[in-house]
């Protein structure tokens, strides 16, 4: 008798599934340890640390007003995560002294570094805090605005920005002449439509000491936090924020330039911001987007910057812009083709892709009639 071939289907091979159960794994511990910084920000810990460390898990508690108990874990678990040292792990765990290293300082308890991140705890947490409503949002077609998400989600916005606009916004818009020069008129009047926290305003006044900024931004809260910004860097004579959305503008051309700054693709209506920018800006002023360096198409093997902006978009950006009925819902990733789709309906010739490396700058043609 022919013996028949078994046809027992052979299982799949474990590998693949493994690496991701694996890369899941990593991502859990990347989020709790995202999670503690947040913990370590928003309780002074860091700071108690960078300042007077090391510290048992006592004089921690004690410098912060916080719980030893609490303390002690959050310590003990820093050091296995290596954001923390410890001089010995031999002594009683309430007596282990703990240290911040200064590299690590650097880059959560100082914010003029660029370096800085440790308000990116505070963007999850903020997310956390709104799981519900997003679920909800995903159902429903509704959104989850910026106002939703709090004091954590703005505060942690100006936050990563502050660094990058106060020290290199300034150097970026000189190395393209033209641009330059428009900006150095004497008595220049620049418009920065959704500034938010105001400091890409207060580096623009900076910048250019004859000039005039005027900001613009939706969000109340976040008007009255760019107000004691300026007035705490001596810019209030020559620094104005608004509360009137990017459609508002003023209708006559009285702008020599004029500015948005990562922020095109949370508004609702973007072409009738930029209509409105249009209008506002001289015939020789300037109008120029600042936004994501996104590849020009889809791929998907995004690289990572392709991965944090839809990370962006799916839980901040997109809810945010569907918040408003009527929404076009552009999202965090907004490609070149369809900031040009804008600029045409807006009234613009087109875009052109400035010279300027970590961000995308597009300067807005006109049209010539």
């Amino acid at each position: 008798m022919t013996e028949q071939p078994d046809e027992t289907p052979t299982p799949p091979s474990g590998d693949g599934t493994t690496a991701f159960a694996e890369r899941v794994f990593g991502d859990m511990l990347g989020a709790f340890e995202l999670l503690s910084i947040h913990l370590g920000d928003r309780l002074g810990w860091y700071r108690a640390l960078a300042d007077g460390g090391p510290l048992d898990p006592r004089a921690l508690a004690e410098r912060t007003g916080t719980d030893e108990r609490y303390a002690r874990e959050w310590l003990e678990q820093q050091a296995v995560s290596g954001i923390l040292t410890v001089e010995d792990a031999e002594p009683e765990a309430s007596a282990r002294r703990f240290v911040l290293p200064p590299a690590h300082a650097d880059a959560l308890v100082n914010p003029d570094s660029l370096d800085y991140v440790a308000p990116l705890g505070r963007f999850i947490a903020a997310v956390g805090a709104q799981l519900g409503p997003l679920l909800e949002a995903y159902r429903s077609g509704g959104g989850v605005s910026w106002a939703q998400l709090g004091d954590d989600a703005r505060s942690a916005q100006g936050d990563v920005n502050r660094p990058w606009f106060l020290h290199r916004l300034g150097d970026a818009l000189a190395s393209v002449p033209s641009l330059y020069d428009v900006l150095s008129r004497p008595g220049a009047r620049i418009a920065d439509i959704g500034m938010g926290h105001g400091w890409s305003s207060i580096a623009l006044a900076q910048a250019y000491p004859s000039a005039r900024v005027e900001g613009f931004d939706v969000d109340a809260e976040s008007v009255v936090a760019a107000r004691g910004h300026a007035a705490e860097a001596h810019l209030g004579d020559r620094v104005r924020f608004h509360h009137v959305a990017g459609e508002g503008m003023p209708q006559e051309a009285v702008f020599d330039a004029a500015f948005v700054f990562e922020a095109l693709h949370d508004m609702p209506f973007p072409v009738e911001v930029l209509t409105s920018i249009r209008r506002a800006v001289k015939r020789d002023g300037e109008v120029v987007i600042m936004d994501e360096a996104v590849a020009e198409a889809f791929a998907p093997d995004g690289d990572d910057v392709e991965r944090i902006m839809y990370g962006y978009s799916i839980f901040m950006c997109l809810p945010d812009g569907l918040s408003t009925p009527g929404s076009v819902g552009t999202g965090t990733v907004m490609r070149q083709s369809r900031l040009e789709r804008y600029a045409r309906e807006a009234g613009f010739s087109g875009i052109e892709l400035l010279p300027i490396e970590g961000f995308a700058f597009f300067r807005f043609t006109r049209l010539l009639h």
